[in-house]
């Protein structure tokens, strides 16, 4: 595997015997819009919201970055927060996060919560579990904690992904940027040290334990619940549950946000080959691709702050079978990545939302739900126009 000392031995030689790969479609800021849809508010006066889930009875469980997990019942919010919620550190980038609902709930009734914790000094993408009795949560149990601590209050990826084999994906951002730095080196170089959890996937078991067949374990040098690296901070990730594939967006620096097809023990090349700049406009690398690195499937530049991620698969509006749709914080809206059966791109729509999208998530009614996260801070649902 490609480490950080590849950088100071030098990459030309690698590129010399690259296959070539076939370049992915980067998409502009302003793409055509979806037609025959309209937006319906669900619930407002939400606080910062980051994250949503539903519950088997339809119930369903919102985040709020502060710190706060809300309950909407019967299409009303409770106003009072769920009790039990671990204490996080609220600041920047970091706070209450993502929440996941594990697959057997009604058998163990377990909730899972990933949030950022410690001070600006040293702090962590931590995940926890509680047991959720439909009023609070009780016997709250942190299972995972991303190494190593880092600097400043930004880059916690964090979202969850239940597989159909329990286990649990978690994503972690590569700690920051420039110049935060770990051992010497810009901390983002985390991101290739396979004996780390900074800018990657994650898999664990749904008790914190590692499974034995994570693609890492048999290397003394490697992190055991590495699944993939190399991504800088994903923050939208979502399985299909048709063909089982893995998609997540992640952020880029400037411009360079991407998608990617995940798998197991593949690395996805940051910040060795990127299609990003310096936010100063200086280079990262001169390399969008190296051997042995996934290229994305797709490509956004300028920058969309992509954030939560959905495939569609309902029946609301049969015509987006199988496509992705990713939010976008600065661009205000929710993208549209249309797809063939086999997967490859076929183009790029928007729906507008004009406000920051911060997650996005197909509800068991078939029906898309958009979390925006300042303005109106609403609960939106996208429904056919007529």
């Amino acid at each position: 595997m490609l480490r950080p000392s590849l950088l100071a031995a030098g990459l030309v030689g690698l590129l010399a015997t690259a296959p070539a790969q076939a370049e992915p479609p980067v998409f502009p800021y302003n793409v055509p819009e979806v037609s025959g849809v309209k937006l319906t508010m669900v619930a407002g006066g939400l606080e910062r919201p980051w994250g949503m889930t539903w519950l088997p009875n339809g119930d369903m469980l919102i985040t709020e970055k502060a710190g706060r997990l809300r309950l909407l019942r019967d299409g009303q919010m409770r106003r009072a927060p769920i009790a039990g919620v671990p204490v996080v550190l609220s600041s920047g980038q970091g706070g209450l996060l993502d929440v996941a609902v594990h697959p057997d709930f009604e058998a163990n009734s377990f909730v899972y919560l990933s949030y950022s914790a410690g001070d600006r000094e040293e702090n962590a993408t931590r995940v926890a579990r509680a047991r959720f009795d439909g009023e609070r949560l009780n016997d709250l149990e942190v299972i995972f904690e991303a190494r190593p601590l880092k600097r400043g209050t930004a880059h916690y990826g964090s979202r969850l992904l239940f597989l159909p084999d329990r286990t649990l994906l978690i994503s972690v951002g590569d700690g920051g940027n420039p110049p935060i730095s770990y051992n010497g080196e810009f901390i983002r170089l985390q991101s290739q040290n396979l004996d780390s959890r900074l800018g990657r996937l994650l898999r664990i078991n749904d008790d914190g334990t590692i499974p034995d067949d994570n693609p890492f374990v048999s290397d003394p040098a490697a992190d055991s619940a590495s699944w993939t690296y190399g991504n800088r901070n994903i923050q939208g990730l979502a399985r299909d549950p048709v063909t089982g594939q893995v998609w997540a967006n992640e952020h880029g620096s400037r411009g360079g946000d991407e998608i990617n097809r995940m798998a197991p023990g593949n690395n996805y090349g940051w910040p060795l080959a990127t299609y990003s700049e310096e936010y100063s406009g200086g280079q990262i690398s001169p390399y969008t691709e190296l051997p042995g690195m996934v290229t994305p499937i797709v490509v956004w530049t300028p920058s969309i702050a992509p954030s939560g991620m959905a495939v569609y698969r309902g029946a609301a509006i049969p015509e987006w079978q199988g496509d992705l749709f990713s939010g976008g914080l600065r661009s205000q809206d929710v993208r549209r990545t249309r797809l063939d059966s086999d997967g490859n791109v076929l183009g790029e729509e928007r729906i507008r939302i004009g406000a920051r999208v911060r997650d996005v998530a197909e509800g068991p009614d078939g029906h898309l739900y958009i979390l925006t996260d300042e303005g109106r801070r609403r609960l939106i649902r996208i429904d056919p126009a007529s």
